[in-house]
């Protein structure tokens, strides 16, 4: 097996646009590690004991900023914004006024567009040793998006192995907001081939069935008798490769699981046979967007010098519904001044014996 480790400091110590870059560490009592960097206020590693008492890293991700700038996919372990997910046409209204993004996916604005949060180096505001807080200032009109808005991503270790992250904002413009965090699941170990095997849950009785272009329909759809059915427990590849449409618009998973658990209870959980390790899922967000890097096509080579391939990772992607402010059914992602936008997500890692 691998003995896998922290990627070394000085090599995320860099220079974006003038503002230098790092890498911190969060330990706690039980030996977990996590690492993380100011540029996109992401998570680098992730160092959780398997069931031999090994650690293992179970995020993907690279061992300098240079490669992070390099890499094919630019959302490993990052914070994502202003918008989470997809926005149709790169358009969306508010109060009658008709606001134009970047179409960074085909037609669509991916993730706020190609500069978007996951692009900018952060600021650190403070440090302590299990926890590390990062802001951004979003300038009014960055990638098209109305107002300043204040953001803080907050990063908490606690000592059960959970890695708890708040978010805040604040605008001074009538505005949309949608945040997440696109860490890359793989709990055999990063580089340990595809997570096909791994055991998934997810409670949800919906998911919102996506076009051709994987922007939501109107309307959620009941998982019952479909692919999309992880009530019960099951391993990824049972009917990832079956013969649906939808499967076939998010070449595999790809879709927004409706969550309607308060934050006490699990909302998704993912389990290794392999290396005994649990992932689970607590969060405030009524969705949970389940991707299973169907579109990691071995051009970026990770921390263990392996290449990621297609499915070599899941994504437990915490936010409000994709394209929600051109639905107005969906819960609301507008953000007024003198309102303050709170999430919290937990991803807390245990072991199954």
């Amino acid at each position: 097996m691998d003995i896998y480790s922290l990627p070394d400091y000085r090599n995320f110590e860099h220079k974006i646009n003038g503002k230098k870059t790092h890498l911190f560490i969060l330990k706690n009592r039980t030996g977990m590690q996590v690492a993380f960097t100011d540029y996109g206020a992401r998570i680098v590693s992730v160092l959780v004991p398997d069931k031999a008492g090994n650690l293992r890293d179970v995020v993907l991700g690279f061992n300098s900023i240079h490669e992070y700038l390099q890499a094919n996919e630019q959302y490993h372990g990052a914070t994502i914004g202003r918008f989470a997910n997809r926005i149709a046409n790169g358009r969306f209204h508010l109060d009658d006024k008709e606001y134009t993004l970047q179409q960074n996916n085909g037609p669509n604005c991916l993730h706020g567009g190609p500069s978007g949060f996951h692009a900018k180096v952060w600021d650190r505001r403070t440090s302590f040793k299990k926890k590390i807080d990062f802001c951004y200032v979003s300038p009014d009109g960055e990638e098209g998006f109305p107002g300043n808005l204040k953001v803080t991503v907050s990063y908490e270790l606690t000592d059960d192995n959970e890695i708890v992250i708040k978010y805040k904002a604040e605008t001074d413009k009538k505005t949309v907001i949608n945040l997440t965090n696109h860490a890359y699941f793989n709990l055999d170990g990063e580089g340990q081939g595809d997570v096909l095997s791994h055991i998934l849950h997810l409670p949800s009785s919906h998911f919102l069935p996506i076009d051709e272009n994987q922007i939501p329909l109107d309307s959620e759809a009941s998982v019952y008798g479909t692919a999309f059915d992880f009530r019960s427990p099951k391993k990824i590849s049972q009917d990832i490769d079956n013969d649906e449409v939808q499967l076939k618009h998010g070449n595999g998973y790809d879709h927004t699981f409706v969550n309607r658990q308060p934050i006490s209870q699990v909302a998704a959980s993912a389990y290794s046979p392999n290396s005994g390790i649990r992932l689970q899922v607590f969060t405030t967000e009524p969705g949970i967007q389940l991707y299973t890097g169907n579109f990691l096509s071995r051009k970026d080579t990770g921390k263990s010098g392996r290449q990621y391939s297609s499915r070599s990772a899941f994504c437990f992607e915490t936010q409000h519904y994709p394209d929600s402010p051109n639905h107005p059914q969906f819960p609301s992602t507008v953000l007024e001044p003198g309102q303050v936008f709170e999430s919290e997500t937990i991803y807390k890692f245990s072991l199954v014996k």
